[in-house]
């Protein structure tokens, strides 16, 4: 991605004339005029991106709830769709790559969701002690209630104020489990125990595949990188790839800062007995843990919105190009409102069954 140019559709401007010769990649509007799609779809929509867009995208992206769950990962283990399609064909490529992306981004959404509501309660119980217990079903709703809202977010340029928020959360909620933990490990640090957590042979491969797959989902970002790359401006004398290469730079800086200071800090503090998400194993004190997780929460709003744009732009793209659907704010609106109803349905209905089995 970073050491040679993408030929995608939306940074190539021979694509982009091919294109404008066929109806259905230049649907009509109600007026019946040639509309270009890739003005209208929310990836391509606007190119004016400047390289610290990348950075804090690549930040908001990358250091999400993931990071949390590192040290757990740690005490388990003890001490794209044009690209593709370049590389292995137009059908084929399409194919290889968009399932394996959709559900990262897909599943990236459910779980921020799940997140969102989580450090939610977290953040009520600690600041409201005597309030009476209240299910996290509530707090899921709210979080997905939200999402109706910001997905109205035209393109990923109109993000870049919620995702340069969602950054800068995502650094202070790390820096809070990190000097928590560092001081919780220090006046406890006797009891702490750095074995693994489990003491069968099946019970360590299950963890040993669990922590990877916790590994993985810290850096999910990547599944978003080419979308994010699509927004800043490409020529010639100046390919795209510049500029997201030194976005990247300051990004990986900051997640690198981010992760190991998260996931040695919290492992060293709790031991194997560490939550999979540390931010619920920290309690004292009450009004700093709840701060973070009110960042928590904030961030992954923004994250959420991250990876939801490529997929609200391969379901307004093939509405569109497929079903002759006139490209407008009728069809963002429903469109993106049911992709986000669907996945609050989802797991309202599954956090119901959880809570009656």
């Amino acid at each position: 991605m970073c050491n040679s140019e993408i030929p995608t559709a939306s940074n190539s401007d021979a694509n982009l004339n091919a294109n404008s010769s066929t109806d259905a990649d230049n649907p009509r509007s109600g007026t019946d005029q040639p509309v270009d799609l890739n003005s209208w779809l929310p990836v391509t929509a606007s190119r004016k991106a400047k390289w610290w867009y990348s950075a804090f995208h690549n930040v908001t992206a990358m250091v999400g709830a993931g990071v949390l769950g590192l040290p757990f990962a740690m005490s388990q283990l003890g001490w794209y769709s044009e690209l593709g399609q370049h590389a292995f064909g137009e059908k084929l490529g399409y194919w290889i790559v968009i399932p394996q992306q959709l559900m990262v981004q897909v599943a990236s959404n459910i779980v921020y969701m799940v997140t969102g509501g989580k450090s939610l309660k977290k953040c009520f119980e600690l600041l409201f002690v005597k309030l009476h217990p209240t299910r996290q079903t509530y707090f899921i709703l709210f979080f997905g209630s939200t999402e109706f809202i910001l997905s109205q977010t035209p393109n990923f340029n109109s993000l870049k104020g919620v995702s340069l928020l969602a950054a800068i959360m995502s650094f202070g909620y790390s820096m809070v489990a990190c000097a928590a933990s560092i001081s919780r490990g220090v006046n406890h640090h006797h009891l702490v125990r750095h074995g693994i957590r489990s003491h069968t042979t099946a019970g360590i491969m299950f963890d040993v595949f669990n922590s990877l797959g916790t590994i993985a989902f810290a850096f999910a970002g990547h599944s978003v990188a080419l979308e994010i790359q699509a927004t800043i401006p490409s020529s010639p004398e100046k390919p795209s790839k510049m500029s997201m290469w030194k976005g990247v730079k300051v990004a990986y800086m900051i997640v690198a800062f981010c992760y190991f200071t998260v996931a040695i800090s919290g492992f060293w503090a709790f031991g194997d007995e560490v939550d999979d998400d540390v931010l619920l194993s920290l309690e004292t004190p009450p009004w700093l843990i709840a701060a973070a997780n009110a960042m928590v929460f904030i961030h992954v709003l923004g994250s959420y919105q991250v990876f939801a744009m490529p997929v609200f732009d391969m379901i307004e793209s093939y509405l569109v190009r497929k079903l002759n659907f006139a490209p407008g704010r009728p069809l963002r609106v429903v469109a993106r409102s049911a992709y986000v109803g669907t996945l609050n349905g989802y797991l309202i209905l599954l956090e119901i069954y959880l809570s009656t089995t």
